[in-house]
């Protein structure tokens, strides 16, 4: 759906982000590169969602800049996309809410439609469709937010715990559908407090503590052996 320049990556110079004086994100820097699976990770407080806020432009840092490569004025938000915890459902049929997005990025009304319903069979929920999406569990909500996202073909996803208030059969496929989403060649930017799933699904770590960018690494040595006595001292206290 997108032409032209490719929107990463994204750069965060020394951004800051206060309320009434408070720092709760300082001086982050980080570039983040398309392919990899990023997971921020940290204690509560950390700044993780202010910090996917501040990538996705829901927040505007108080201080230093967030720039897309790609970017010129207004497109970015077009060629990315947010889920959030707990998603925003329209009082309407689950198809509908994955049409919506579409209709707002100008697609015609017969392309929308043939696009909503793929979407929802590839996240599970064809047989769905025309249930309002307000009544579904917690579970399916998801799904047809992703499927929501996952429709606008975006660059970047970001993803504030997603699963954190699932059960564990609603996580798991709600996990496959993130894999599956980066398959199709979506950059993923996500929030968990699930230290499991980050091993499942992270490439690389980001981990904040107290608004601070203090550690960035591979996965796999993150786990193995974190490079800072915050990041070793959550991972003891997390597995406990």
């Amino acid at each position: 759906m997108h032409a032209g320049a490719a929107l990463l990556p994204l750069v965060l110079d020394r951004v800051s982000y206060a309320i009434d004086g408070t720092p709760l994100v300082s001086e982050l820097s980080v570039t983040l590169q398309a392919g990899s699976r990023t997971v921020i990770l940290g204690p509560n407080g950390a700044g993780k969602s202010l910090t996917l806020r501040l990538c996705h432009g829901l927040l505007r840092p108080t201080s230093g800049s967030v720039r897309w490569a790609g970017a010129f004025s207004g497109e970015p938000m077009r060629r990315q996309a947010m889920v959030f915890q707990r998603p925003v459902m329209l009082r309407r049929s689950a198809l509908a809410n994955v049409a919506y997005g579409l209709k707002l990025a100008g697609m015609a009304k017969r392309e929308r439609d043939d696009r909503a319903r793929a979407m929802l069979d590839r996240v599970g929920l064809l047989a769905l469709a025309d249930r309002a999406a307000r009544s579904m569990s917690g579970g399916e909500q998801q799904r047809v937010a992703l499927a929501r996202a996952w429709a606008l073909q975006p660059e970047v996803l970001f993803l504030d715990e997603p699963t954190a208030s699932l059960d564990p059969a609603a996580a798991r496929a709600v996990e496959a559908i993130i894999r599956a989403i980066h398959e199709a060649g979506t950059k993923i930017v996500m929030t968990t407090h699930n230290l499991a799933q980050a091993r499942r699904l992270a490439d690389e770590i980001l981990f904040l503590d107290r608004g601070r960018l203090i550690e960035r690494t591979p996965a796999e040595q993150f786990f193995r052996a974190p490079t800072t006595p915050e990041a070793t001292s959550f991972l003891r206290e997390e597995s406990i």
